[in-house]
């Protein structure tokens, strides 16, 4: 099983950017899909990006298309989320996390493995 960390949260103004990464640990890393989440107060997790095993196909929800970028590194164990043109509404806890089985395309949030401890984004306008 593939255990994760997240970094890179922060409070940006809108139009800003910011870079998550998340730090997984495992030599399987490569076998496995990886996702990124968020929460919002008062709101369910949803998804926001995804991205497939091996050189990575990729994934997003509507609303983030054309401004997330989510990528990952299977020599450093690690995936990255992109974050440009942040927008008030992206404020939310952003989890990474790993999928429960290998070898698939994306996360889904019941197929999640792992979770990341989460890493707050706060965008002001």
């Amino acid at each position: 099983q593939v255990q994760v960390v997240e970094s890179g949260g922060g409070l940006v103004q809108a139009g800003g950017s910011l870079r998550l990464s998340c730090v997984a640990s495992g030599r399987t890393f490569m076998y496995y899909a990886m996702g990124w989440f968020r929460q919002a107060p008062g709101k369910e997790r949803e998804f926001v990006a995804g991205i497939s095993w091996g050189v990575g196909s990729t994934t997003y929800a509507d609303d983030v298309k054309g401004r997330f970028t989510i990528s990952r590194d299977n020599a450093k164990n690690t995936v990255y989320l992109q974050m440009n043109s942040l927008k008030p509404e992206d404020t939310a806890v952003y989890y990474c996390a790993a999928d429960g089985a290998r070898y698939r395309s994306t996360v889904a949030l019941a197929g999640v493995g792992s979770w990341g401890q989460g890493t707050q984004v706060t965008v002001s306008s």
